[in-house]
């Protein structure tokens, strides 16, 4: 058996060594969830039994994987009383809810208020009435881990969102201060700071609980103000973004951040981040290089732009559009360089952010962009949002020249190469070279002169944002 686990505050180890000692007790596996339903830790159990395809049980395996159970799973669980429990609930398997196999809820209690539960899965032979006493006395430890956690602040959301929203320099110092005190010793590890936007926020408090996230130090809801419709709530309200603290085991390895953006991603998507992205699709190509609207580089662009040879214009445009803005009103992720300390929380906060707008911006930057990963856009991030419409280039951003602006900036990508463009494009040269005359002409740029370039492409890819 495992040695007792400490009660600290920065126990997520402990959750996972305490569900580890549930597992070997009762030679079953075993998962530890809050009384939300959300997945604090999971224990594997290594038998042939649990490999066998045809025991798997859907409920676990989404729990496992989504880090959250259904409102009609938790439903028909509360249904056995297990809200109300003091000791092990057995649960038959039900195969039309879902569940395939029988398990036993372990209420998780602190002075008699429930604060989680855990979940084993039937096996044969069952655990001993001796087993599940000693399996209920770890759950005992289990719950004064959470107590010590809900009466200390874990989540902290206060303390993050005073740091992020703070507007000046002593109100900033001041949240800076608490939210170190709050740490403790957390507060000087390596860390970075992720955002994910949109977040299918109902409210400003309305974020998942920090102990569902791997890595995670504390998050908050947080207004976005990231630009265009695409990132607002329903009816055109103000949309919501989430930032998350991760905790990084060295700033040389981001990748807990990375990995904790790509699980809050599952979650938005599921609770309702397509259905925005889908509203985004419809308004979001009004700018002509908008999100996305550089499809070129995917076979499909090529063979939309085909239709338009000699144009400018033709059905390619369109469809190209619409398929760039698909992926560019989507969810997104942004994670800032790693740090060490809290000083530079802000500054992280705006890296994340502006990493978040790039991967909206531009699909090849992925779901989850790095802020030290996304070039230019470090730059043009911070530029005010007026500065997409400089007067020579705002006729070329209208829907009406949408073909236009698209050539000009895969040109400009592929540094005046022409061969190059082309081929990307799937125009011939001289249509090339025509499209660009027009370019000029509405614009009255000089494409061979370097400044002028410098003006073109830093509008259409501001455009984008």
């Amino acid at each position: 058996m495992r040695q007792n686990a400490r009660v600290t505050t920065d126990s997520r180890g402990d959750y996972q060594e305490l569900v580890d000692e549930i597992s070997e007790l009762l030679g079953a596996p075993a998962t530890l969830e809050n009384r939300d339903f959300e997945l604090i830790a999971f224990g594997a159990y290594d038998s042939e039994g649990d490999l066998d395809p045809s025991a798997l049980d859907p409920v676990r395996t989404r729990s496992i994987l989504t880090r959250r159970s259904t409102a009609a799973v938790r439903a028909w669980f509360e249904g056995f009383g297990i809200t109300r429990a003091r000791g092990p609930v057995r649960i038959p398997p039900t195969p039309e809810a879902g569940v395939y196999r029988g398990r036993t809820c372990l209420p998780v209690r602190h002075r008699d208020v429930v604060l989680g539960y855990v979940w084993l899965l039937d096996t044969e032979p069952g655990p001993t009435e001796p087993q599940l006493t000693a399996a209920m006395e770890v759950t005992a430890r289990i719950g004064a881990l959470l107590a010590d956690e809900a009466q200390h602040g874990a989540d902290l959301s206060r303390e993050l969102r005073a740091v992020l929203t703070a507007e000046r320099d002593w109100q900033r110092d001041m949240a800076v201060a608490e939210l170190r005190t709050a740490l403790g010793a957390r507060a000087d590890t390596p860390h970075a700071v992720v955002c994910v936007v949109p977040w299918p926020s109902a409210g400003p408090d309305d974020a998942p609980s920090v102990r569902t996230v791997p890595g995670a130090t504390a998050l908050c809801t947080m207004p976005w103000e990231g630009g265009t419709s695409q990132a607002l709530g329903p009816g055109g309200a103000a949309g919501q973004s989430l930032a998350l603290l991760v905790r990084l085991r060295s700033v040389d390895v981001p990748a807990p951040a990375a990995s904790a953006a790509g699980r809050l991603l599952e979650r938005a998507r599921s609770a309702g981040g397509s259905a925005d992205a889908r509203a985004g699709t419809a308004g979001g190509t009004g700018t002509g290089v908008g999100a996305g609207a550089r499809t070129e580089a995917g076979a499909g662009a090529r063979a939309g732009t085909g239709g338009g040879r000699g144009t400018g214009t033709g059905a390619g445009a369109g469809t190209g559009a619409a398929r760039g803005a698909g992926a560019a009103a989507g969810v997104a992720a942004g994670v800032s360089a790693p740090r060490i300390g809290l000083a530079e929380l802000g500054d992280a906060w705006r890296e994340a952010s502006a990493a978040a707008r790039a991967a909206r911006a531009e699909s090849r930057f992925g779901p989850v962009a790095e802020w030290t990963s996304i070039g230019a856009f470090r730059l043009l991030t911070a530029l005010p949002a007026r500065s997409a419409h400089d007067p020579a280039v705002r006729v070329l951003l209208s829907p009406a020249h949408r073909e236009l602006a698209r050539t000009a900036e895969v040109y400009l990508d592929r540094a005046g190469q022409a061969g190059r463009t082309a081929a990307e494009l799937g125009i011939h040269r001289q249509t090339l070279y025509y499209r660009l005359s027009r370019v000029e002409q509405l614009t009255g740029l000089d494409l061979d002169e370097g400044e002028d370039r410098l003006l073109l492409h830093m509008a259409l890819k501001s455009a984008r944002l």
